[in-house]
C-alpha cells in the first residue's frame, strides 16, 4: 500500500466548531472610525475552552460581542468572516441570529443583571428562554429548569426558581445567569469575565462548575479576561489581545511556559504568583495606546523594552516551533520580529 493511499485513509480532522478569519470591527466616533477588533482570527474546536486575555481596551469583549451579533451602533463588522458549523454570523439578519442566540449559542455578561430581568422571578425567566426555542410542555419545562440549577451546583433549586433576582446574593445571581445561558444545551458559549465581581471563592466554585460541564456534554466555550491566572486553570488555548490584534496564540502550557511575545511576558511577569517572595512585581511602562492614533508598526513597540527601528513595520503572526519532547494540537503563533528573548521591563519603568 502507497504512502499516499495510507493518508487517504485517515479520518479528515473534524471541523472546527467556530473559525473566526480577519474580523475587523470599528466604531464610527466624532474623531474618526475607531478601529477595535483589526484582524482577529482564531479556531474552535468542540469541547474546547479557549482564553481571550488583555488588558482594558484591548478588545476582547468587543470580539465577543462581534461574534453574537450584539453590536450596537456605531459599533459594526467590517470585514471578515464568523463560521459558526460553517455559517457566516457576519452575514445573517437579526431574525435568524435570534434563532441562534440562547439556543445554540449563549453569551454569559460580567454583569448577570445583563441576563435577568429585576421584576420576573426566576422561574418565568427560565421558562421563556426554553420556550422560545423549544416545544415543551410546562411541568416538562420547569423540570429541565430545576436539573439545569442541580448542574450549577445550585442548593434548594424549587426554592432559587420562586426567587427575584433582587433576592439573591451577587453569586448566585451569576449562577443563574449561567443556568440561564445552559438551558438549551448550546454548543458555544461566550463568557465575558462573569467572575470579576465575585470574591475568589465563588470564583473558584464557578470555574470548576464550568470546567465540569465543557467535560461533560463537549460545550465549547471562549473565556474573556483580564486575569490570565483564572484563563491558566481554565483554558486549553490562550489569546493574547493588544491594541485590537492577537500577538499571540497557541496551548495554555506553551504560552504560559514559553512565552514568545514580550505584552505577554510583561502579563505573566506581573502575576503576584510568577514573582519571589518580598519582591516588586514586574511592570509594563506607559500605557495602551489611543486606537485612533496607533504607533506605525507593532502597537506595542513604545512600551517595549528590546523595540528596534524594524518595529517600526507592521509584523505579521509567525509560528513558533514547539520545544523538543512537546506535543500541542494548536500551532504556537506570535506577532513579533523579535521573539523568546526576556524582556527586562524593569529597565523601561525605571
Amino acid at each position: 500500500m502507497s504512502h499516499d493511499s495510507v493518508n487517504s485513509s485517515l479520518p479528515p480532522a473534524p471541523a472546527p466548531v467556530l473559525e473566526v478569519k480577519n474580523l475587523h470591527t470599528q466604531f464610527d466616533t466624532r474623531a474618526g472610525l475607531l478601529p477595535v477588533v483589526n484582524g482577529v482570527g482564531f479556531a474552535l474546536q468542540r469541547g474546547k475552552v479557549l482564553g481571550l486575555v488583555g488588558e482594558s481596551g484591548s478588545g476582547k469583549s468587543v470580539t465577543g460581542f462581534s461574534i453574537m451579533g450584539l453590536l450596537d451602533a456605531p459599533g459594526r463588522i467590517t470585514a471578515g468572516q464568523v463560521l459558526f458549523q460553517g455559517q457566516d454570523l457576519a452575514r445573517l439578519d437579526s431574525r435568524a441570529l435570534r434563532s441562534l442566540r440562547g439556543n445554540r449559542i449563549a453569551m454569559i455578561f460580567q454583569d448577570p443583571m445583563a441576563t435577568l430581568n429585576p421584576v420576573l422571578r426566576i422561574d418565568v425567566q427560565m421558562l421563556e428562554t426554553i420556550r422560545a426555542h423549544r416545544k415543551m410542555g410546562k411541568a416538562q419545562a420547569l423540570e429541565h429548569c430545576r436539573k439545569t440549577l442541580a448542574r450549577m451546583g445550585i442548593p434548594s433549586p424549587e426554592e432559587r426558581l420562586k426567587a427575584f433576582p433582587h433576592q439573591l446574593s451577587g453569586g448566585m445571581r451569576q449562577r443563574m445567569a449561567i443556568a440561564i445561558a445552559l438551558l438549551n444545551d448550546p454548543e458555544l458559549i461566550i463568557a465575558d469575565e462573569p467572575t470579576t465581581a465575585l470574591d475568589v471563592t465563588i470564583q473558584a466554585q464557578i470555574l470548576s462548575e464550568m470546567q465540569q460541564l465543557v467535560r461533560e456534554t463537549g460545550t465549547s466555550m471562549i473565556w474573556i479576561s483580564h486575569d490570565l491566572s483564572v484563563v491558566a486553570g481554565l483554558a486549553d488555548d490562550i489569546a493574547v489581545m493588544y491594541a485590537g490584534r492577537i500577538v499571540e496564540h497557541g496551548s495554555v502550557d506553551a504560552v504560559l511556559d514559553h512565552p514568545q511575545h514580550p505584552y505577554t511576558q510583561g502579563l505573566i511577569g506581573s502575576l503576584p504568583s510568577a514573582n519571589q517572595r518580598k519582591s516588586r512585581l514586574q511592570q509594563i511602562s506607559g500605557m495602551a495606546p489611543n486606537l485612533l492614533d496607533l504607533p506605525p508598526g507593532c502597537a506595542f513597540a513604545p512600551r517595549c523594552p528590546r523595540a528596534q527601528a524594524r518595529c517600526q513595520q507592521p509584523p505579521e503572526l509567525q509560528t513558533i516551533a514547539a520545544p523538543t519532547g512537546a506535543a500541542t494540537a494548536t500551532a504556537h503563533t506570535v506577532r513579533c520580529f523579535f521573539p523568546g528573548a526576556a524582556a527586562d521591563f524593569s529597565r523601561s519603568a525605571a
